[in-house]
């Protein structure tokens, strides 16, 4: 019989989600690479549309390369972490130096047992609505 996995409290998966998101900004790359090795697993992937990237070095590298477009912004999480089965999803922003909003999306993550990040998919946007006239939504 398998045994029961007792999840993390909430606080817990928000604290991940938060330090991952302060790695994110993070201009020093020694200080990044700490933070992304404290919320990412060793094999952890990272995609977003316009990349992706696998273990600390790769992402560490991903969120420089994010930074070196975007000087002088910041990530921070604008919903509560939905969590269930160790898989959860949050809202978030990317802002600019004097609070405009570059970029604002939503993230789907897998935690691993650690509770570190296991893998993150990131959506930039609103999720679309429904084109009843696209093949894909036709029954």
């Amino acid at each position: 019989m398998r045994r029961a996995r007792i999840p993390a409290p909430r606080t817990q998966h928000a604290a991940t989600i938060d330090r991952y998101l302060d790695a994110y900004g993070d201009t020093d790359e020694t200080s990044r690479r700490t933070k992304v090795a404290e919320t990412f697993s060793d094999e952890a992937t990272f995609a977003d549309p316009p990349f992706e990237a696998t273990g600390v070095d790769e992402i560490t590298a991903s969120f420089g390369a994010v930074l070196s477009q975007f000087p002088g912004h910041t990530f921070a999480r604008t919903s509560d972490v939905d969590v269930h089965h160790a898989a959860g999803r949050y809202t978030w922003q990317l802002t600019g130096p004097h609070g405009e909003i570059a970029v604002a999306g939503m993230d789907f993550v897998r935690f691993a047992e650690d509770g570190r990040l296991d893998s993150v998919v990131g959506f930039f946007g609103e999720v679309p609505p429904v084109d009843s006239g696209s093949p894909e939504t036709r029954a």
